[in-house]
């Protein structure tokens, strides 16, 4: 499917980043829409929804990419142009909420591939799910980083007067050159920057995840500064800085692009993550260093540590599917 290029939906977005390959929508049926993790797990949630799978902003560096692989499917080209549609995720939410045995934990949204990708434009599902939780007093929380949201934000702060709602906007640089280099399909930066500030003036206390921070592309002291300065200006909450993860199936993906593009960056990373996925500590400390004093020069709020977050676009797998997807084309 294509939406025409009046839709007013595209205007959420901004200029397309980069021609992307035609996109394949699988539309399928959850057994189940709400996720639980294991006990074991370490993330800061318990809870997941996450109505797509795959996702077309095609971030170079998002560790959802291999989730694609528990589909068949590769974590390449097939990530970016072949999204599942969990068509009656809002249907299944209602009956998860209803089910007595449910004791209304808060559920987290944007845990794998973003609620507001593209596709959203068109199936509104995330619009129904956030109705769904707010008419069940449900506590929920959100992270994208598409300014699509804006879009929902009468639905978000009604939701917002009967339940706990945390918003969080990814932003790992503030320039739109950059963000179109490694972030192709996403929203740029100035859009999501906009996006903080619709959310502030209507009282939703966004906060933002400034992930990932790149080794040799967004982590000069002056970019990171800057980039606090940007999201605090724009009305961000707090900050929380992610320096970049490289989990295997991310690392090859990602180290593989390196090469065509900044091949000078391959060592660099070669030696940053050669003894595990999350950098070096040194690195890690160094850039919460910086935020917490440009946070303080400012007068705003951060996390004590870099990296301490570990979901955000890619990480918990959602609900298995019953069916064989049913598929339409976008040409």
């Amino acid at each position: 499917m294509r939406w025409q290029r009046d839709d007013p939906q595209l205007e959420l977005f901004g200029p397309e980043q980069r021609d992307l390959p035609s996109v394949e929508y699988m539309a399928v049926n959850a057994r189940r829409i709400i996720n639980t993790l294991p006990p074991s797990s370490r993330m800061p949630f318990r809870h997941t929804i996450n109505a797509y799978r795959g996702c077309r902003h095609a971030c170079t560096y998002c560790f959802a990419r291999p989730t694609h692989e528990y589909l068949g499917l590769n974590s390449g080209e097939d990530f970016e142009r072949r999204i599942v549609v969990k068509v009656n995720a809002v249907e299944r939410l209602e009956r998860e909420l209803d089910d007595p045995a449910w004791e209304g934990e808060s559920i987290a949204m944007g845990t794998n591939t973003d609620p507001y990708q593209p596709a959203e434009g068109h199936y509104r599902l995330t619009r129904g799910l956030v109705q769904a939780l707010g008419r069940h007093r449900n506590p929920f929380s959100i992270l994208t980083k598409s300014s699509m949201i804006m879009r929902d934000i009468d639905v978000i702060t009604e939701a917002a007067r009967r339940t706990q709602v945390g918003v969080a906007m990814s932003i790992g640089t503030d320039d739109d050159d950059v963000a179109r280099l490694t972030e192709p399909g996403a929203a740029p930066p100035s859009r999501r920057l906009d996006a903080i500030a619709r959310l502030a003036e209507a009282g939703l206390r966004p906060t933002v995840l400034m992930a990932p921070i790149l080794p040799g592309i967004s982590d000069a002291e002056k970019d990171v500064r800057r980039l606090v300065g940007s999201c605090l200006d724009a009305g961000a909450e707090r900050v929380t800085p992610i320096l970049l993860h490289l989990r295997p199936g991310v690392r090859e993906h990602y180290i593989g692009w390196l090469e065509g593009v900044r091949p000078e960056l391959v060592g660099l990373h070669e030696d940053a993550y050669r003894a595990g996925a999350y950098g070096t500590k040194d690195d890690r400390d160094r850039l919460a260093a910086i935020v917490r004093d440009e946070v303080g020069r400012r007068g705003g709020r951060a996390t004590a540590r870099a990296g301490g977050y570990r979901g955000g676009s890619g990480t918990a797998a959602g609900g298995r599917s019953r069916t064989r997807p049913r598929t339409h084309r976008e040409p």
